[in-house]
């Protein structure tokens, strides 16, 4: 990605809402467009909560990416905030990015996806991921499989995780924006705030060391940040969790768990923000959570 901090000639900037089934890779596509990790990473399905934006600088063009939750069928409060995010997303954006795993092709799922599309007043993009693990005579099956159900306006073969095709579509996207001013300045990676970012990463660890016991029932909220004068940063964070038996997984046996989890949580913290962090987790049962209105609109959701 090229350096913009000095542009020659006229400005572009806009949105692009990135759209698809949970665990499609639309959070490993912002990171990779971005060069910068602002978006939780996981296994786990359904693990992007708010609406997370990343700014990427193309040349004159400033792209705001909007990684929206995946879009799935709505049971709590919290599924019903995520899904209404996607599709805000989409309707406000100047560009829509339908990201889809080529493997299994045109699935019921993205069809029900492409049918909402249909709605929106933006064409869509069509981007098959993963293309690193296809065939590559599947491919073409594929895009035709997709384009025959919606006019899009281009496609894309990309793997989000290892980069391929990822720089020929950011080029198409800078070529999309408006031309105007930038939103943001240059060299701000993304406007997401550094306490939502620091609870991202400590709910990333928790995930890939507790999914099993611990599928869905845990939130995390960064409650202090206290810049140090040495220039470190002094960090407080909650693990909400549904039950007493949740909060006993948490800690773990002698509070080992939770030291583990704190640890790995502040190594990656001071991997991204290049500074040493004091991390201190606590631990609080809050029953039905998830279908909290009021901790939904303070996690970023529109409820």
């Amino acid at each position: 990605m090229e350096d913009a901090s000095q542009p020659d000639g006229p400005t572009r900037a806009g949105f692009c809402a990135i759209i698809g089934a949970p665990n499609a890779g639309k959070s490993t596509l912002v990171n990779e467009l971005t060069g910068s990790k602002v978006s939780i990473v996981s296994h786990k399905v359904q693990t992007t909560r708010a609406r997370i934006r990343a700014i990427v600088m193309e040349g004159n063009a400033q792209i705001v990416l909007v990684d929206t939750p995946g879009i799935f069928t709505p049971r709590r409060a919290l599924d019903r905030a995520m899904v209404a995010n996607a599709w805000g997303g989409a309707g406000d954006a100047d560009a829509v990015v339908l990201l889809v795993d080529g493997r299994p092709g045109l699935t019921p799922e993205a069809k029900e996806i492409i049918a909402h599309l249909a709605q929106t007043r933006t064409r869509p993009i069509l981007a098959i991921n993963k293309i690193d693990l296809m065939p590559r005579e599947r491919l073409l099956d594929v895009a035709a499989e997709f384009n025959g159900t919606c006019p899009f306006e281009r496609t894309f073969m990309v793997s989000a995780l290892t980069g391929s095709g990822t720089q020929d579509l950011l080029t198409y996207l800078a070529r999309k924006m408006p031309e105007g001013p930038w939103l943001y300045p240059a060299d701000q990676v993304a406007d997401v705030q550094l306490r939502f970012m620091a609870a991202e990463m400590t709910r990333e660890v928790i995930y890939a060391r507790l999914h099993e016991e611990l599928p869905y029932a845990s939130t995390v909220e960064t409650e202090s940040w206290e810049e140090q004068k040495n220039g470190s940063v002094k960090i407080g964070q909650v693990i909400y969790v549904q039950r007493d038996s949740q909060k006993a997984i948490v800690l773990g046996k002698g509070g080992q768990t939770i030291k583990l989890l704190g640890q790995k949580a502040r190594e990656e913290m001071e991997r991204q923000f290049g500074r040493k962090v004091h991390l201190f987790l606590f631990v609080k049962v809050r029953e039905n959570w998830a279908d909290d209105k009021e901790r939904l609109r303070n996690m970023g959701l529109d409820v």
